[in-house]
């Protein structure tokens, strides 16, 4: 049983002591305390070579369910680690949905050999959950549903489950179905125990059951559990067929990927970036971004070069110009965080994304003229000039102004052209918050100082 209290960090420790010293027999202690999970985090949380030392410890009946919880980048790593029997004994255990999510980084060869392997129905399914977009409940949904007719009595529903001696995990509902098993409802497994035996299951069924579409967005599934405060949930196709089930677990999953794809995003990286990748790869991933960094970085120098007269004829505005671009930065970031997290639960639409817009112009007035009287009044004490601390007071509105339009204005229409707001949004921002804090306090300074 592992020890829930020991943090990640002290297994590492214990880990790389181990691994250091070679000493075997306290790697393997550590990993037979350990959750497939909790191993795939170790592995993550490991350097490259460190990583297969663990690797070739892991137990082989565990394989397959570690590969399933390491990204993929670190998945690709492991396989690339196994021969092909080991990775065809690895994936045997595993069930459709399981197997579908790691069938396509196998080898090509691995891959056909599986398949070959398989009956015909193991086949089918294995195919059809592919057939699936990737994001999508076909995908996620399991296929070991325990279905029951609604003409039947709870005494034959209990000789049938005790028939089958075990249920699938996290079975708390029975799905009803018809003669062409087509879905009509529920019926929880605690009415089993709790009535009469002759009662028949229509008379203890849940009619109105919302059932999920198989070809819903997972976010938009994790959304209806968080709402709905679901457990699990049937998965029909578009004539109502039933064919599968989502169960909390696998939401809970896709929440987590949510979260990280959100936050690597933000930094213009890739989700399933492995923290431990070789420097020349890392380096060529956030090339890209920087490069593209470094290009609105020179427009924003541009803008400022238009005004190298008025800098070289007052040092002020040198000195002062970085306040107004910063504080833009600061008030549009906020904005920019609160529309993306909107997006992502679903909260902001074209029906409401003008009531937004007005409230970030109210704030952005607010805050913007509170700040720059304050502003106004330390430029006037610091350099003795009225004109200077009305500039700077006017540049600081606008360019809060126009930054928190933008907070709503680029996520709003990069989502529109099919761009993560996340993996862009604040690389635009900053443009247009330096762009603007430049151009208006250089462009009032030369207007009336000049």
């Amino acid at each position: 049983m592992a020890d829930t209290t020991e943090t990640l960090e002290h297994r590492l420790s214990r880990i790389h002591r181990a691994l250091g010293e070679n000493r075997l027999d306290a790697v393997d202690a550590v990993l037979a305390d350990l959750e497939p999970a909790e191993i795939a985090l170790l592995l993550e949380s490991l350097p490259p070579a460190a990583r297969i030392q663990l690797w070739k410890r892991v137990p082989g009946e565990v394989d397959g369910e570690v590969l399933l919880h390491v990204h993929d980048e670190v998945r690709g790593t492991l396989l690339d680690d196994m021969d092909h029997e080991e990775i065809v004994a690895a994936a045997a255990g595993m069930d459709t949905t399981d197997l579908a999510e790691i069938f396509e980084d196998l080898p090509q060869q691995v891959a056909e050999d599986m398949l070959r392997s398989m009956d015909a129905l193991q086949r089918e399914r294995l195919e059809e959950t592919l057939s699936f977009e990737e994001d999508s409940v076909g995908r996620l949904m399991r296929t070991d549903t325990i279905t029951v007719r609604s003409d039947v009595s709870l005494e034959t529903v209990c000789r049938f489950l005790r028939w089958k001696e075990a249920v699938p995990d996290n079975t708390h509902l029975l799905m009803v179905v018809d003669r062409d098993a087509r879905f009509q409802g529920t019926l929880p497994v605690a009415r089993l125990i709790s009535h009469p035996p002759e009662m028949a299951v229509a008379d203890l069924m849940d009619h109105e059951v919302d059932s999920i579409r198989v070809d819903m967005k997972s976010r938009d599934v994790a959304t209806l559990f968080q709402t709905h405060d679901l457990v699990s949930a049937p998965v029909v196709d578009e004539t109502g067929l039933l064919l599968g089930r989502i169960v909390i677990d696998d939401i809970v999953d896709v929440i987590r990927e949510d979260s990280e794809q959100a936050l690597m995003n933000m930094a213009g990286l890739d989700e399933e970036e492995d923290l431990f990748a070789p420097v020349l790869s890392s380096a060529k991933r956030r090339a890209v971004w920087l490069g593209i960094n470094l290009i609105t970085a020179f427009l924003a120098a541009w803008v400022i070069g238009r005004f190298e007269g008025a800098l070289d004829k007052i040092v002020a505005l040198a000195v002062l110009m970085p306040i107004v671009a910063s504080m833009g930065g600061i008030a549009g970031s906020q904005t920019l965080t609160l529309a993306i997290r909107g997006m992502a639960l679903g909260q902001i639409s074209s029906t409401n994304s003008g009531w937004l817009l007005r409230k970030e112009v109210g704030i952005a007035i607010l805050n913007g003229m509170l700040w720059a009287l304050l502003v106004a009044i330390l430029a006037l004490v610091w350099f003795k000039s009225v004109a200077i601390g009305v500039i700077i007071a006017a540049a600081l509105v606008i360019n809060m102004l126009a930054a928190g339009v933008a907070g709503i204005l680029v996520p709003l229409l990069l989502k529109r052209v099919g761009i993560d707001p996340a993996l862009s949004g604040s690389v635009i921002l900053t443009t247009v918050t330096d762009v603007v804090g430049f151009m208006s306090f250089l462009g009032l300074a030369t207007y009336f100082l000049l």
